[in-house]
């Protein structure tokens, strides 16, 4: 096994640089689950990567009352997903978790099944996408069960911008979510640079008061070729501002468009908090399956990779 992932999230000198995924639907055989894992890696054979990211699919309709774009389909384990790649990559996987489904004893089972059975060392806990769901284990109280647990696992949380644009509070968040073991932090997907750069500053900021050293933050990305993709993503919360949105959907090729735009909210981000003492990864994922966005995600990868790996040289200078 390559360099894990807890040394590298603790070099601050270097970038950290991601693919995020999702598992096979519910009922894929073990057989085509290997395909499915094959095909993804054969894509990811031509970029250097330090890991991936599965995650747990959820319902989220309890959120909004919009229809969803795209019908929701459960997923296979995704701690099963996660060990099949990391035996056929041999890099780490980070796996997400939602814990609010099930209650205390059975997210402890979840934690020694995952440790034991699967090899899952690094994972993301997400709480409940809306207060009004059915909770049986809140999020702070899985916090608690799994810092009283002995296994060392790697702890990472979610951070979403689009909420510090509404409450003004994502970085004392992020700083109590510190406190509750998190080590790193995942963001929702960028399309809004400014929301993604007043959180990033309020919470560099905030660290810098307290004396404390902000964790690593890995912004997301991901391209949008389609009407149907902007959607979901907005259906999913992402804020897109109007003249993004028009630029996509304008555009004789919107993949295109929206790489594009990814690349300007990057660089954006990193004129602002460049030189905040703040370590950035990046996370690219595709929304849907279709090829095209798929293939899309690997040139946005790449794209954005170089343009961390130049920041971080010049800052180096």
């Amino acid at each position: 096994m390559k360099q894990d992932l807890r040394e590298k999230f603790a070099d601050p000198d270097r970038g950290v640089y991601l693919i995020g995924t999702c598992p096979p639907k519910e009922g894929t055989t073990l057989g085509q689950a290997n395909e499915i894992a094959d095909k993804l890696l054969a894509r990811l054979g031509q970029i250097d990567f330090d890991g991936l990211i599965v995650y747990d699919i959820q319902d989220e309709s309890s959120r909004t009352d919009a229809p969803r774009p795209f019908p929701f389909m459960r997923t296979l384990d995704p701690r099963m997903y996660s060990k099949l790649l990391r035996e056929k990559s041999e890099q780490p996987v980070v796996t997400y978790k939602s814990v609010s489904q099930r209650d205390r004893a059975d997210f402890e089972n979840w934690l020694e099944e995952a440790w034991y059975n699967y090899g899952v060392k690094d994972i993301v806990m997400v709480g409940s996408p809306s207060a009004d769901g059915d909770i049986k284990l809140p999020l702070s109280e899985a916090y608690q069960a799994l810092g009283e647990h002995e296994l060392d696992f790697q702890l990472g949380g979610v951070t979403i911008a689009e909420r510090h644009a509404k409450k003004g509070d994502e970085h004392l968040r992020l700083l109590d979510k510190t406190t509750n073991g998190c080590e790193f932090f995942v963001s929702q997907a960028v399309y809004n640079a400014q929301a993604t750069i007043d959180m990033l500053s309020s919470y560099a900021r905030e660290c810098r008061n307290r004396g404390e050293q902000p964790k690593r933050v890995i912004l997301t990305f991901t391209p949008c070729g389609s009407a149907k993709t902007l959607e979901f993503m907005e259906w999913l919360g992402i804020s897109v501002p109007d003249a993004t949105r028009w630029r996509i959907l304008d555009s004789t090729n919107p993949l295109m468009e929206s790489i594009r735009i990814c690349r300007s909210n990057l660089e954006q981000i990193l004129d602002a908090v460049i030189d905040l003492d703040l370590p950035i990864g990046l996370n690219i994922e595709s929304l849907t399956n279709r090829k095209d966005e798929i293939d899309a995600s690997i040139r946005l990868y790449k794209l954005l990779k170089a343009t961390l790996d130049l920041r971080l040289a010049e800052k180096q200078i």
